[in-house]
């Protein structure tokens, strides 16, 4: 019976904060890199203030905070979420921004900052993920201020997943598939044209 009891003399540290006070602990989370408690008290405020304008900003915040705590899924499906939710939102484009660059790093795994590692060698699934989500954004929202960025990082991309292609058809090269060689540097010449 007393596991199933709830002890009134818990008190909800959020009962009575309004949307702002509770985004504002949050940001202050954010600011001193506490990305868990930030996510809770951002979840916290989308569930107690649903439909305001901060609950909106919130679930970006959320996203970005799955992003520098390393949560690269958690992170995707948030932004998809609020896509998907808010398609005429304002800051719409820093969502798609937000979604190439976690799909960006992504690819250079967990220690790619230490050891440089070239992208070109590593599964090609994240690069082309980033190259769609950037490529949206600019499709969408040429006059953007993450647009000119966001080409930057396309022409890197396309020059990683050629050099990926160019990669595999050498280890085709070495093993003595020749047929297989050759269609992966065929791919190259007609999907990469421009690198």
């Amino acid at each position: 019976l007393t596991a199933c009891s709830s002890s009134p003399d818990k008190k909800d540290p959020l009962s009575g904060k309004t949307a702002e006070e509770i985004h504002a602990e949050a940001k202050e989370q954010m600011d001193n890199e506490n990305y868990e408690k930030a996510i809770e008290l951002f979840e916290a405020l989308q569930s107690r203030y649903p439909y305001g304008r901060l609950a909106q900003q919130a679930q970006l915040e959320t996203a970005y905070a799955y992003y520098k705590q390393e949560e690269p899924d958690l992170a995707i499906s948030t932004l998809d979420r609020f896509i998907k939710q808010y398609p005429s939102h304002p800051n719409l484009d820093y969502a798609y921004y937000l979604k190439g660059l976690v799909n960006f790093n992504e690819d250079l795994g967990l220690f790619g900052d230490i050891t440089r590692a070239d992208m070109s060698e590593r599964d090609p699934k994240g690069a082309r993920a980033a190259f769609y989500t950037f490529r949206d954004l600019v499709t969408r929202f040429p006059d953007s201020k993450y647009a000119a960025d966001s080409r930057l990082r396309m022409g890197f991309l396309i020059n990683t997943l050629a050099r990926h292609e160019i990669n595999v058809a050498s280890y085709y090269l070495r093993r003595g598939a020749y047929v297989a060689a050759v269609r992966r540097a065929n791919d190259v010449l007609t999907e990469f044209p421009q690198t």
